[in-house]
């Protein structure tokens, strides 16, 4: 591994880093993306249960607006139970908006990592072709060593740009996914609790 790194030239060096950061973007957006801490059950499930007992006091509500990103659309939607389905719809979109930005920190670094490792390894593959050249210019033909450490560094940082970036881009895909699921499905479960309160009233 040491070999093919240094035989890919310093361009290794971001394209390595590019992929620690990857990496750890990956997975802290795995733990904070879980589903018992963005939609936890829990939330829900006492929601309805204040609704059932008549205790949607603005101490719950708040308590519920901190719990979890879904707490803090539902606390939208009980804040304006009182008005009209049209705006509470706006103020659960409004708020799912926000929400989706929070779900989606380091996903544009994510993204960002994924465009622009191919275009580092595409920078080793130009430096290591120039090198060839180069050599060609100086030695002739007649030297294939050269000629081979050229192409291998050229060879090597475009594999490992993809090596990179592929993976990158995946989980970027993936990740804007969970959070475009999970916001649907806390919208729908907010005007679900909008229609339960208004057909006890």
């Amino acid at each position: 591994m040491t070999e093919l790194i240094r035989a890919g030239g310093w361009l290794m060096l971001p394209i390595i880093l590019c992929s620690i950061i990857a990496l750890a973007i990956v997975l802290e957006r795995f733990w904070s993306l879980r589903r018992e801490r963005v939609v936890p059950c829990k939330d829900i499930e006492n929601v309805h249960a204040w609704a059932g007992q008549d205790e949607l006091d603005q101490k719950n509500i708040e308590t519920l607006r901190k719990s979890s990103p879904c707490g803090r659309i539902l606390a939208a939607a009980l804040d304006n139970r009182h008005r009209s389905r049209e705006i509470i719809k706006e103020v659960v979109q409004d708020n799912g908006r926000h929400v989706i930005h929070s779900l989606e920190k380091y996903l544009n670094t994510l993204g960002t990592i994924a465009g622009v490792a191919p275009l580092l390894g595409l920078l080793g593959t130009v430096i290591g072709m120039i090198d060839v050249f180069s050599a060609i210019i100086t030695y002739g033909v007649g030297d294939p060593t050269r000629l081979a450490g050229g192409i291998s560094e050229a060879l090597i940082t475009t594999a490992a740009g993809l090596t990179v970036a592929i993976p990158a881009y995946f989980f970027h895909r993936f990740f804007q996914g969970r959070v475009a699921a999970y916001v649907v499905f806390i919208e729908q479960q907010a005007m679900a609790l909008v229609e339960v309160i208004d057909r006890q009233h």
